[in-house]
């Protein structure tokens, strides 16, 4: 058995250390099973390393400077690092549910908005960005940020002082009524790539083994914030392998506040036993994008019934729980673990609930 993580056909090479860097939560709203998909599925990534030896270093950032979030504050009529604050909280206690286990680090975006303007001056002095108005952007041409924007570009729409339609903002004047902080070009703000990029450099350092997020952050955040980091330090590439958890939908809809079509952890949480709801999110491929029906909960709560039934049972199992653990390893094949863990029983059971965290 190869105790070596692939990923997307993919081999990871890793020597003893690891470090991981998952795209956090704005904290604006109620954790839903899209958010949760992305974490639960980073916590079995780290779970499987740590599995065969290899000790991973996770950051997971809070993206509390957004103007999504300003808005959302400024209608609950609160500053928006208190309204920021309760939305972690909520966030933290639906992780601490689904047997997420905590990052070793957890920045916040308006501690890191000096991080950001040292970012940004650095990549105007490496040229690789301008200055227009008290903004500075990143000039995609000069560091080969191509391809075409998919869904999560509508988050950020280009700027109105861009060359270049594709060149994302470092750092941006402030609105009236906007929190601001002081920077060589007035006082202004971060931009949510950069937000990412700054906090993933002071964290872990130029690059990272492997990058985690929803299939919506693929690009332009990932790939934006990526080339922002590999300017800034010419290390190549910013990431070794990349996580990118597929999109839960309902109806052929993806799950998003503004379609209305929400499904809470929380009120999965008041009727189901929480490894059910893990074991919901994990029995299928991880880039796959899926739709939530009605029935799905309870099937998930049925094979977990059946799982810690076989891991009941008294059998000699070591290889099959090294072909539990193989699978895993093998582009975290969850099916095909879970198929031979209800198969074989015993150890194999055992240790696929442990590894995915369902115990």
């Amino acid at each position: 058995m190869t105790s070596r993580l692939a990923l997307a056909g993919e081999p990871l090479p890793t020597v003893g250390h690891a470090r991981a860097y998952v795209c956090g939560i704005t904290p604006y709203d109620t954790t839903h099973l899209g958010h949760a998909a992305t974490f639960v599925w980073a916590d079995v990534a780290t779970r499987v390393l740590r599995r065969v030896g290899v000790t991973v270093e996770v950051c997971r950032n809070v993206t509390d400077v957004d103007d999504v979030l300003d808005a959302a504050a400024e209608r609950a009529g609160s500053r928006f690092d208190s309204f920021a604050a309760v939305g972690q909280f909520r966030f933290d206690r639906d992780m601490a549910a689904l047997n997420v286990r905590p990052p070793a680090h957890e920045p916040r975006a308006h501690n890191h908005v000096e991080d950001v303007v040292r970012l940004a001056a650095g990549l105007l002095e490496r040229g690789v960005a301008y200055e227009r108005e008290g903004e500075v952007l990143l000039r995609a041409s000069a560091v080969g940020l191509t391809g075409v924007p998919d869904e999560a570009s509508s988050q950020v729409p280009p700027s109105a002082r861009a060359e270049d339609p594709a060149d994302p903002t470092i750092w941006r004047p402030a609105l009236p009524g906007e929190a601001a902080w002081p920077s060589p070009w007035g006082d202004g703000r971060p931009g949510w790539h950069a937000e990412c990029a700054a906090m993933a450099l002071s964290v872990l350092g130029p690059a990272v083994d492997l990058h985690v997020g929803g299939a919506d952050l693929r690009h332009p955040h990932h790939t934006a914030m990526g080339a922002m980091a590999e300017a800034m330090t010419g290390v190549r590439p910013f990431a070794r392998a990349r996580l990118h958890v597929g999109t839960v939908r309902v109806d052929g809809a993806k799950m998003a506040k503004s379609a209305g079509n929400l499904v809470l952890v929380s009120d999965l949480l008041e009727s189901w036993p929480a490894a059910a709801v893990r074991l919901l999110v994990l029995d299928r491929p991880w880039a796959q994008a899926w739709d939530v029906g009605p029935d799905d909960v309870a099937a998930a709560a049925d094979r977990l019934e059946r799982l810690f039934s076989a891991a009941g049972r008294h059998v000699d199992g070591a290889a099959a729980a090294d072909a539990v653990v193989g699978a895993l390893l093998d582009d975290l094949d969850v099916p095909a673990a879970l198929a031979v863990a209800e198969a074989e029983g015993g150890e194999a059971a055992r240790v696929a609930l442990s590894v995915l965290g369902l115990t």
